[in-house]
């Protein structure tokens, strides 16, 4: 659909619609360049205020995976003129400004419309400087690949749908979803990484193809690596899938390869949609576990998961 649009040629775009990174760049001076994002979404969890957390947590993490530092926001929101009292968007918007603050964040303003179903994100402005963007378009062969989230979340919303997620299940989810990737992000521009994206809407798998087909490479997943929420696994047994799992196993079923032990559930979970999930990162491995002990000194787990290979066809083998 992209490719119907008009090209655009601004020698200042650093990164923009010609690969699926996270958020738009572009460079106002040899120091300084500008970082752009926007999401919003309807909600996923039951209480408004944990949703505006959450959506804030979301869309700043387009921002923190590019290295940016988050500094200016416009709100986004629809609400239903009947049948909701304000109070439940004012509940909402009390949880982003309270995010927002967290990530050093100002909200300025923003806009509403009226619809029946409630939805809410922001855009967000950025600045990278004094270092250069970190895209996903330069992942290096033999670098490692580390995820600083549990994946499961996608599994555990829609079970919350279902009203058959447990109190426990649901507040692991909604404290991973709220959690910043500020520290994160600052940890990888310490110790230096060669690409990151974060982990949404295409799950695990799908944003590791992104990263590899923009960096000429493949790569091996272990899924036994894979830091998965518990009660994730019990619940995709029992058929409790995200509509987006099955859309994101046929956006990478043409370069996995699946290790005949990898059952359907795993790799229903390796494609779930996350929200406001964790930063993927291909680290040089001489760097790993440099990496794993700042990030651990800032309460954040990063998990090896994977290794970027030689593939120029972007293939990813999939093992136990």
């Amino acid at each position: 659909m992209l490719r119907q649009l008009p090209a655009i040629n601004d020698p200042n775009l650093i990164v923009g619609l010609r690969t699926p990174d996270d958020a738009a760049i572009y460079r106002l001076s040899e120091e300084i360049s500008l970082v752009q994002t926007v999401d919003f979404f309807p909600p996923i969890v039951d209480d408004p205020y944990d949703y505006g957390a959450i959506a804030v947590a979301n869309a700043v993490s387009d921002i923190y995976a590019m290295g940016g530092k988050p500094l200016l926001a416009l709100n986004i929101v629809a609400f239903p003129r009947n049948g909701l009292p304000l109070d439940v968007l004012a509940q909402i918007l009390r949880g982003g400004i309270d995010k927002a603050a967290e990530a050093n964040l100002l909200i300025v303003g923003g806009h509403s419309i009226v619809d029946e179903e409630p939805k809410y994100g922001l855009a967000v402005t950025g600045v990278l400087q004094g270092h250069p963007a970190i895209t996903i378009a330069n992942a290096q062969v033999g670098d490692e690949l580390v995820l600083t989230k549990p994946v499961g979340v996608g599994v555990i919303t829609t079970a919350l749908k279902a009203e058959a997620a447990s109190p426990q299940a649901i507040a692991r989810a909604t404290q991973s979803m709220k959690a910043l990737n500020r520290a994160a992000s600052e940890v990888m521009l310490r110790v230096g990484v060669n690409a990151c994206t974060d982990i949404t809407g295409f799950g695990l798998i799908g944003h590791l193809k992104n990263m590899l087909d923009a960096s000429g490479a493949g790569a091996t997943l272990f899924v036994s690596q894979v830091p998965i929420l518990p009660e994730a696994w019990d619940l995709v047994e029992k058929g409790l899938i995200p509509g987006g799992t099955e859309r994101n196993l046929e956006f990478v079923k043409e370069c996995v390869d699946w290790h005949h032990g990898i059952s359907p559930e795993a790799q229903n979970l390796l494609a779930d949609p996350q929200t406001s999930g964790g930063l993927l990162l291909a680290v040089p491995s001489y760097h790993t576990g440099e990496l794993q002990s700042a990030l651990a000194d800032e309460g954040v787990a990063g998990v090896v998961v994977g290794e970027v290979t030689s593939d120029p066809s972007c293939r990813i083998r999939v093992l136990p």
